[in-house]
């Protein structure tokens, strides 16, 4: 209860704050005057400490003296501290901090997440500044701008006109459909990249949900007979990775077996094991206009309170056949990328998603926060966590910046 009280008020607060005026909120140029920016002393300091209080019209505390001194001194009469295990001495340089880093985000480790629509011309995503939904040229031509950089892998969603959209999702395995299309031209351009796919059929349902909707439920089996059909025929097309992201239950070894006998044992299956009913996904469903036509997914997406329950999930992921297990959100959900990386030998995925992003981004606009140092940042926490893989719309620019640093 007090956690989801402190969520609640995190979440009002972060509201009130971005919805804030503009004429209140400090530019980015009133930020940075509000620090000195003055240089480092250079001046050399009496280490001693001798007689820096003398004169001292009130009482001050002498850790040096009584009977219990804080601290002593040592051989040069310095002020000392006789603490032997100092851990700062493994931060005294950039060398040394270098040397003994446990975690190391790279490129390679990154998916980046490309939305695609069948049109001639880009559209801007209003709640995702700096994404956009790509034509597929477009779309081929950000492939190569972030290849330059050495982000290899990318994961397509797309925008799918209303008028293809049916209940039973029968355009997610059109082997002419916009993700087909692009899968083969990625392909054919940089043949040595990994393209992955989501297999759902949220983007291409008339009722914004994941699956068959019957009399409101979700309907189980019936979906993932739809998801085998979508995953073979992107296996077909040259995925190189299915993502299931549907949540239903048995779907992952059906997926497992249906692109087996049709032999592609060799595509890989990138489990969305973890996927929470989250409130973090709303600029994503905003990218691909997929916002459920009733209700929500919780029937079927796991409760943001538990985290045991993602354990079940990953056994069944791992036993019936996934190749890497993923947790989405991230940043809200680091214990959980933990409680997998702890419980399973299978690579773990992390997602930074559309609303983490968002919220990055508003704050930076608005100059309250150094977008390069804290995008850097929540990358390495999610590898301190655990995850070998991330999933993130900062992934071209992430690596940009990680070029400009020689990492």
């Amino acid at each position: 209860l007090v956690f989801s009280t402190n969520m609640k008020f995190s979440c009002v607060l972060l509201t009130a704050l971005f919805a804030t005026s503009s004429a209140f909120a400090p530019s980015k140029s009133s930020f940075r005057t509000t620090s000195l920016n003055l240089e480092p002393s250079q001046d050399p300091v009496d280490k001693t400490l001798n007689g820096i209080d003398d004169g001292a019209e009130h009482d001050i505390f002498d850790p040096l003296s009584g009977a219990q001194p804080a601290l002593i001194r040592n051989n040069n009469d310095e002020v000392w501290v006789p603490q032997r295990v100092r851990p700062r001495r493994n931060r005294k340089s950039a060398a040394i901090r270098n040397m003994v880093r446990e975690n190391i985000v790279t490129p390679s480790n990154f998916i980046y997440p490309l939305f695609i629509h069948d049109e001639d011309f880009n559209q801007s995503i209003e709640s995702m500044p700096g994404c956009e939904r790509h034509s597929l040229p477009s779309m081929l031509a950000e492939v190569g701008d972030a290849y330059k950089y050495g982000v290899k892998s990318f994961v397509l969603f797309p925008k799918v006109p209303d008028e293809l959209k049916t209940n039973l999702g029968v355009e997610a395995y059109n082997p002419e459909g916009i993700v087909h299309r692009a899968i083969r031209m990625i392909k054919e351009k940089y043949p040595e990249s990994v393209v992955c796919t989501d297999v759902a059929l949220d983007p291409y349902s008339d009722q914004g949900h994941d699956g068959v909707v019957e009399n409101g439920k979700i309907l189980n089996d019936v979906t993932i007979n739809q998801l085998c059909k979508q995953a073979v025929s992107q296996a077909r097309a040259g995925a190189d990775i299915v993502a299931p992201s549907d949540m239903m239950d048995g779907r992952v070894g059906a997926i497992r077996d249906a692109l087996d006998s049709e032999g592609f044992t060799d595509v890989s299956i990138l489990a969305y094991t973890a996927k929470y009913a989250s409130a973090y996904y709303g600029p994503f469903r905003d990218a691909l206009d997929s916002h459920p036509g009733f209700g929500d997914k919780k029937t079927y997406q796991q409760d943001p309170a538990n985290g045991r329950e993602a354990l079940v999930e990953a056994a069944l992921d791992a036993s019936e056949g996934a190749d890497m297990l993923m947790v989405k959100p991230g940043m809200p959900y680091l214990d959980v990328i933990r409680r997998l990386k702890d419980n399973s030998d299978l690579p773990i995925a992390a997602y930074h998603v559309s609303g983490e992003y968002a919220m990055i981004k508003a704050a930076c606009e608005r100059g309250w926060l150094e977008e390069k140092d804290i995008v850097l940042e929540t990358l390495t926490c999610f590898k301190r966590a655990g995850a070998d893989i991330i999933l993130t719309y900062y992934a071209k620019q992430a690596a940009m910046w990680m070029a400009e640093d020689g990492i």
